[in-house]
C-alpha cells in the first residue's frame, strides 16, 4: 500500500470519489499543514490554523497509480482558484498535494506541467506541492459524510456533482 495525500476544497467532496475509485482501500478525512495541533473542525474552519481540509488516501499502486489519483484530483476540483473551491472560501480549502516522497514530488511537478500545458484551464494553476506534514484525522462524524448523508442539502448542491462527474468520466475505475 502507499499514501497520498491532497487537499482540493471540503474534504467531503474528495473523499466521495476516491471512494468509488477500484484500489482505493481507505480514504480518510482530515487536517494538514497548519500551525495548531490537534485543530477542531471549528478551528480549521476560522481559516486561522493554516490547515488544509484534505484526504488521506491509502492505495494499491498495481490497481490504481499516484498519477491516476492525481488526474482524478484534476477532473473533480479547480485548481486555478486560489483558496477556495466553489462556495467554500478560505485557506483551508486551498489546492494542495502533500508528496509522501521524491517520486511523489516529481509526480506532482510533472502533473501540474501537463494541467498548465493541457489548454483545459484558462487562469494560472495555483496548486501548492509541499511535503506532507502531520496530519490529524478530522472528527468522527467527517468520515464517511456523504455516504452516510447523500440527501444533505450540501452533499446535494457540492459534492454530488462531483461525484456524478468522477462516476462518468472513470466508470471503468470504479469498484463493482
Amino acid at each position: 500500500m502507499e499514501v497520498a495525500t491532497l487537499a482540493g476544497g471540503c474534504f467531503w467532496c474528495l473523499e466521495a470519489v476516491y471512494e468509488l475509485l477500484r484500489g482505493v482501500e481507505r480514504v480518510e478525512s482530515g487536517y494538514i499543514g497548519g500551525d495548531v495541533v490537534y485543530p477542531t473542525y471549528e478551528q480549521v474552519c476560522e481559516g486561522m490554523t493554516g490547515h488544509a481540509e484534505a484526504v488521506r488516501i491509502e492505495f494499491d499502486p498495481s490497481q490504481i497509480t499516484y498519477a491516476d489519483l492525481l488526474d482524478v484530483f484534476f477532473t473533480i476540483h479547480d485548481p486555478t482558484t486560489l483558496n477556495r473551491q466553489g462556495p467554500d472560501v478560505g485557506t483551508q480549502y486551498r489546492s494542495a498535494i502533500f508528496t509522501h516522497s521524491g517520486e511523489q514530488f516529481e509526480a506532482a511537478e510533472r502533473a501540474l506541467q501537463e494541467q498548465a500545458a493541457s489548454g483545459h484551464w484558462r487562469d494560472p494553476i495555483v496548486t501548492q506541492v509541499q511535503s506532507v506534514s502531520m496530519w490529524y484525522v478530522a472528527e468522527q462524524y467527517h468520515q464517511g459524510y456523504y455516504r452516510a448523508n447523500p440527501w444533505q442539502g450540501y452533499c446535494q448542491i457540492v459534492v454530488e456533482p462531483k461525484v456524478a462527474k468522477a462516476r462518468a468520466k472513470y466508470f471503468e475505475r470504479l469498484k463493482r
